[in-house]
């Protein structure tokens, strides 16, 4: 199912974006407004129910599934309930929850599951903070997966999982019981405007491990690793004031962005074009997909910053 590169020491092993983490917290806030929220929607109206950690913790680090009453929801997911134990389903941990789905398609699942039972995986467990977040998809592999799971991996490990959501920060992977995040910062090693350009729902890909955490279930995972960094051979074979052949990939308000043969895209800023006379508009200068020579106005490979001036002719 996986396999391990070999490294020849520490430094070697991949480095997670901090923005990763800020990914997840981004993924979790819904269930702090939840919290906050007065006007989450209940159908069924139950008392709440008298937290008791032990069982939950139990629950959590043998990995079993529990059936569970959805009593409410709000935009961010579902509020689930059974005998001394409640917390949270979020969204993108939901099997009936498309994607992509609209505001109004949202609000009807979510009313559709209110009232029933689902099965659910515990994947946080905080009595510190009287946290519980559950996980209907992660229910479907099975009681017990979770911990094999986390034993075989470890930073660097190559392994193959389902694409189950994208979103405006990334890509969550279902490794065989557990969601691993791709951070879109991990998609590829150019720029990344959407993460839907990259995955799809339903696709199987191989992806790097980054990082582990089982205590709180999460992995970090990329994409872009499993690829030689071009932005290295980017630095060796080219210098400031290397003209190279590009293409135009989009256009902004302040300039373009032009894609090398190598795969890197640079900005040329709009101050460097000199529109002939007559024009006003760099629109009718550039257009997306068009063939141009760019100059290399400064390459800086650590922090991936291309600048580029469009090499024009009278």
């Amino acid at each position: 199912m996986y396999s391990k590169p070999v490294y020849s020491g520490e430094d070697d092993v991949p480095k997670t974006d901090e923005g990763w983490w800020s990914a997840v917290l981004a993924d979790e806030e819904p269930y702090e407004e939840m919290q906050k929220d007065d006007s989450a929607k209940a159908a069924v109206s139950f008392p709440l129910a008298k937290m008791e950690w032990d069982r939950i913790q139990d629950v959590f680090e043998r990995d079993e599934i529990i059936c569970l009453n959805v009593h409410g929801f709000n935009r961010g997911g579902l509020l689930v309930q059974g005998e001394s134990i409640q917390g949270f389903v979020p969204l993108s941990h939901l099997v009936n929850m498309p994607c992509n789905a609209s505001e109004e398609e949202r609000r009807r699942i979510l009313s559709d599951y209110v009232g029933k039972c689902i099965e659910v995986k515990v994947i946080e467990c905080d009595p510190k903070e009287e946290r519980v977040v559950f996980s209907e998809r992660a229910a479907q592999a099975g009681e017990g997966k979770r911990k094999v799971l986390f034993e075989s991996l470890s930073p660097g490990c190559i392994i193959s999982g389902t694409v189950t959501n994208v979103t405006r920060f990334g890509a969550f992977i279902d490794l065989g019981g557990v969601e691993g995040l791709v951070h879109v910062s991990e998609l590829s090693w150019g720029r990344v405007e959407r993460s839907d350009q990259f995955l799809k729902v339903g696709e199987v890909v191989r992806v790097q491990v980054l990082q582990v955490s089982a205590e709180n279930s999460r992995i970090a995972l990329s994409l872009k690793r499993l690829s030689p960094n071009p932005w290295e051979k980017l630095a060796q074979q080219f210098k400031a004031g290397d003209v190279v052949p590009a293409t135009v990939t989009s256009m902004t308000r302040f300039g373009a962005f032009a894609r090398l043969e190598e795969g890197i895209e640079g900005l040329i800023h709009i101050s460097s074009i000199k529109l002939p006379q007559g024009l006003t508009d760099i629109h009718e200068v550039l257009h997306t997909g068009q063939e141009i020579r760019v100059c290399i106005l400064h390459l800086d490979a650590e922090r991936r910053r291309l600048g580029l001036g469009l090499v024009q002719t009278e």
